[in-house]
């Protein structure tokens, strides 16, 4: 994709934050989810590292290669005229720079960075070791000229036995994150936490991303929460499956 195409598309994801809250993000997987959730009138989509994976017989949790993800992303970007964001999962071992030049070259605005280290028995970044990385992001979009949205996430909640008990600790991330140039802010796993939701987006000055389900979930609910950007994470894929094998059940052997 031509870097002005890139560029204003990079523009309007970042006016769409602005306008809508929350901007719910349809996570796609492939060109025909990305089509037909562009075709029901979403002006922005995300691809989620896992249902992509799913799509493709590989691993979660980078069990395919950055290059293969990029791979796999540009047919879907190229395919619709809206903005996309990627799940780059913990950056694939990629420095932010090369990282930042592989996501934009095949025209992505957008990306979602974590803090575990799945390339490393799946440990957690300290806080200064994941903001420094967002950091990294952030200074390489702006020097490539391109408004890239960061999206940082944290597994902190995910990790925890007692959500609530990490709290005050998730919150001083999130605040790093923010202070690093995160455009938004992703604490996992807490979707169906309001006082959690409500302590969260109400502690930081950026949208706060949540997980929903398409079907299980109330989008007033997160509104009324103060929530600012919602993905599906690997669950619209999990409610087409659903579907799927009602509708083809009665036809198996």
């Amino acid at each position: 994709m031509d870097f002005r195409t890139t560029v204003e598309r990079a523009q309007r994801l970042k006016q769409l934050h602005a306008d809508h809250r929350p901007l719910v993000l349809p996570t796609v997987w492939d060109v025909w989810s990305a089509r037909t959730a562009a075709k029901a009138g979403f002006p922005a989509l995300t691809v989620g590292s896992h249902p992509l994976a799913d799509s493709r017989g590989a691993a979660d949790q980078e069990g395919q290669t950055f290059e293969e993800v990029i791979a796999a992303v540009r047919p879907i970007i190229a395919a619709v005229d809206v903005p996309v964001s990627v799940d780059l999962e913990a950056g694939y071992g990629q420095t932010p720079a090369d990282l930042v030049a592989g996501l934009t070259e095949v025209g992505g605005v957008g990306l979602n960075i974590e803090d575990t280290v799945h390339a490393e028995g799946g440990r957690l970044r300290s806080t200064e070791e994941h903001a420094g990385y967002v950091a990294g992001v952030r200074a390489a979009a702006d020097d490539a000229g391109i408004p890239v949205w960061v999206n940082g996430r944290t597994d902190l909640f995910l990790h925890a036995a007692d959500a609530s008990a990490v709290l005050d600790e998730a919150i001083e991330r999130l605040r790093a994150l923010e202070q690093a140039g995160a455009d938004s802010v992703y604490p996992v796993k807490i979707q169906d936490d309001d006082e959690l939701l409500a302590t969260v987006t109400g502690a930081v000055g950026v949208p706060v991303n949540t997980t929903a389900h398409p079907v299980k979930h109330d989008l007033e609910r997160f509104r009324r929460l103060g929530v600012g950007r919602i993905t599906y994470g690997p669950l619209l894929q999990l409610a087409l499956t659903d579907a799927m094998t009602d509708m083809l059940g009665p036809w198996a052997p």
